[in-house]
């Protein structure tokens, strides 16, 4: 993962060289101290994330609605720039809900079905933003970007769909159990009495359509909020386009992102996604350079505090433990 995150790492420097070092320090220059704006509007789109989490929780005292986005903040941090294969803060996000009175069951069963959620969504506003590029243009560029989206998206909905069979069929329970017998391990066998109260936390929340609904409707609103930002970076940088155009960046590059789990970030991916995108959208590439190192702006600026946070909170946590011996 270090050696994808580092080859990532020189693919970024590779983009800004071949598109000119200083062209791309001057873009940025130009958009200068309006990156701190265009950076705390991510907090929209992360809040109706957290509130799509908060639909399928229990109700608890100290779970507010700051709360609980407080926490989507650090399982974002984590996840954007922690080398974790994008799962990480969701472990994360599960111990700071229990942390803050959420049974580890709920807590657990609520974050593997939130990532369902996010998954399934996110695949929506990927086809929303293909079809809008289809029906902005039909050049060979763009017929070739939507035929290699469409098959990572063919090989994604294979993989989530098998993902929630088995989450009906008792995923982590049956895991653990069988471990356990292969390992003739008794712990593992008794791990697998907790997983399937996990199991039977996941299944429950399947069986509440209402709450499943309202958790797919303020996630996929989050996504579409998520275009704000890219909308955002191009007007402050003297460059307006369409909403359609800025659905389009949104949705493919976070589907790119998404297909890059492995790399840290999707380091290197992601500003040639947004580079090739701009291309096809007929924005110059310097262009779409600058709103990929954008984002990667809010990201440090929005996740280094964010792990900071959790680091103090998780400090707390054990200082709190200690106390209570």
């Amino acid at each position: 993962m270090l050696a994808a995150a580092a080859l990532g790492l020189a693919g970024v420097i590779y983009l800004i060289v071949d598109n000119g070092a200083a062209a791309v320090g001057q873009a940025m220059a130009l958009i200068g101290w309006w990156l701190v704006p265009i950076s705390l509007f991510h907090i929209l789109p992360m809040w109706l994330s957290a509130m799509s989490w908060r639909a399928m929780l229990p109700a608890t005292p100290g779970l507010t609605v700051a709360a609980i986005t407080w926490i989507r903040w650090i399982r974002e941090s984590v996840n954007s720039l922690l080398p974790v294969a994008g799962v990480g803060g969701d472990v994360v996000c599960a111990r700071l809900a229990y942390l803050r009175g959420i049974p580890a069951t709920a807590a657990a069963g609520s974050m593997i079905v939130d990532v369902t959620v996010g998954v399934v969504t996110q695949v929506v506003f990927v086809l929303l933003g293909l079809v809008l590029l289809l029906i902005r243009s039909s050049e060979p560029i763009v017929l070739t970007i939507t035929w290699s989206v469409l098959a990572g998206l063919g090989i994604f909905v294979v993989v989530i769909t098998i993902f929630v069979l088995l989450q009906h069929k008792g995923l982590f329970g049956l895991s653990t159990l069988i471990a356990g017998a292969v390992l003739r391990n008794v712990w593992l066998t008794e791990v697998s009495v907790r997983a399937s109260r996990i199991d039977d936390a996941v299944r429950a929340i399947y069986r509440n359509r209402r709450t499943l609904r309202h958790a797919c409707l303020w996630r996929f609103v989050g996504w579409v909020a998520g275009t704000g930002e890219i909308w955002l970076t191009m007007y402050f940088f003297g460059h307006p386009i369409g909403l359609d155009d800025a659905i389009i960046l949104e949705s493919l590059s976070s589907g790119i992102r998404a297909a890059a789990f492995m790399v840290p970030g999707a380091l290197g991916l992601l500003e040639g996604g947004f580079v090739v995108l701009g291309v096809a959208l007929g924005i110059p590439a310097t262009t779409a350079l600058v709103v990929a190192l954008a984002k990667r702006v809010r990201e440090l600026g929005l996740g280094l505090p964010g792990l900071v946070a959790w680091h103090l909170t998780e400090a707390k946590g054990l200082f709190v433990k200690r106390d209570a011996r």
